[in-house]
């Protein structure tokens, strides 16, 4: 075993952040990677006995994963847990976020309760992002909420919103909402490191985008609104989520 902070069972929950979309892995279940996979094979790479569970999926609200999630990774009994909850909440148009944080806290307790070490993350800034943007004094509520939590239950915080280097859009996947590969590979070496496990991973190669003029900026906007943000305005609408058919990646433990 190498030298530093190891783990036996990692467990992973949450929504699509968690999930991973964006990183896309046509071999992996639900064809993502992701942040929570890359920290995993880490952590695998330094315990024999390693197991790693995902119970996150994409577009669920705090409440179902409350509902779904967190008795089943009590269950499983790991010695380190992540949970990122409330983004899908907080970009709904009404929100009460006291009620929610104290939703929130419920759980945290329960799952720390377990003596794993716990993961919690921020929301990152949506400053300067199409439809997120007039969100940001409600994002920032709820981020020093989730630091209040972590100081209360003793959790490791990974605090998102000060990631700067997140406002480089080649850390974004096309649909302007996850990260991209990259920004997955930032996240997991974030995590290891908040967590002090050493680890070799490097930043991912970025990809210079052509610039455009201002006809091809608009056209490109008018795509995106298309292909992406409309369908994603008409599911919040209609009380759908691109994760109702699908079923956790790793609902029991693997090992990657």
């Amino acid at each position: 075993m190498l030298e530093g902070v190891s783990f036996h069972r990692y467990v992973a929950v949450g929504d699509s952040f968690t999930e991973g979309v964006g990183d896309a892995d046509p071999s992996r279940p639900n064809g993502v990677r992701g942040w929570a996979d890359r920290v995993a094979e880490v952590l695998g790479a330094r315990t024999e006995d390693f197991g790693y569970a995902n119970l996150a999926i994409r577009g669920r609200k705090l409440g179902p994963i409350v509902a779904e999630q967190v008795d089943l990774a009590i269950e499983l009994a790991p010695d380190l847990v992540s949970i990122y909850a409330g983004a899908n909440d907080i970009l709904r148009p009404k929100v009460d976020i006291d009620d929610l944080m104290g939703l929130y806290d419920t759980a945290l307790g329960k799952l720390a309760s377990t003596g794993a070490r716990l993961v919690l993350f921020t929301a990152f800034d949506p400053a300067g992002f199409p439809i997120f943007g007039s969100l940001r004094g409600r994002f920032a509520i709820y981020n020093e909420l989730v630091r209040e939590l972590a100081e209360q239950h003793g959790a490791t915080l990974v605090d998102f919103w000060r990631l700067r280097d997140y406002r480089d859009d080649r850390l974004w996947d096309i649909d302007r909402m996850h990260m991209s590969s990259a920004g997955h590979q930032r996240m997991a070496m974030a995590v290891l490191d908040a967590l002090g496990v050493p680890h070799d991973l490097e930043p991912l190669p970025l990809v210079e985008h052509p610039p455009l003029s201002r006809a091809e900026r608009r056209s490109a906007n008018v795509e995106w609104v298309r292909e992406y943000a409309g369908p994603w305005v008409k599911r919040r609408v209609t009380g759908t989520s691109s994760g109702d058919a699908l079923d956790p990646k790793h609902p029991d433990y693997a090992r990657l």
